[in-house]
């Protein structure tokens, strides 16, 4: 199988993405090492071909470098969720339901060590697998079947 550009399979799914300019290697590295967990390979090529991707009406699909940072900084750090929630530390989140719910990858001991996505609920903490891996949750997201 030839390996396809990751814009290009998302154009293949909708037209109405908005893609931006590639996130630079050292902050992709920084945010890894700030985060304490190596991004998956998916996760990675997609970031240096667009940083972030947004779907149709602005909905965001995958969120920049930056974004992933903080909010995955934000959700660890909060006394307030340490209190409320399970630990946030095994997730890497990438992007939001527009709910409050969030969309992230499983770590590891500092990796992501499966591609599957899971959704975490923000109402009752359950974590719920979602996708096998970030191109099935793409399509999935992009053709309104992703279901949690």
């Amino acid at each position: 199988m030839t390996h396809q550009k990751w814009t290009d399979r998302v154009k293949a799914l909708s037209p109405d993405c908005e893609f931006f300019s590639p996130a630079l290697w050292a902050d992709v590295t920084s945010a890894e090492a700030k985060l304490g967990v190596r991004f998956s390979d998916e996760l990675r090529q997609l970031l240096f071909e667009s940083n972030g991707v947004h779907g149709e009406y602005g909905l965001g699909l995958i969120w920049p470098v930056d974004r992933i940072v903080k909010d995955n900084l934000r959700f660890r750090e909060n006394v307030a969720f340490q209190e409320l929630y399970m630990p946030f530390d095994p997730l890497l989140f990438f992007d939001d339901a527009e709910n409050g719910d969030q969309f992230a990858f499983s770590i590891l001991k500092g990796e992501i060590r499966r591609p599957d996505v899971f959704a975490w609920n923000h109402e009752d903490d359950s974590r719920q697998w979602v996708a096998p891996s970030l191109a099935k949750y793409l399509e999935s997201s992009l053709n309104g079947t992703m279901k949690f």
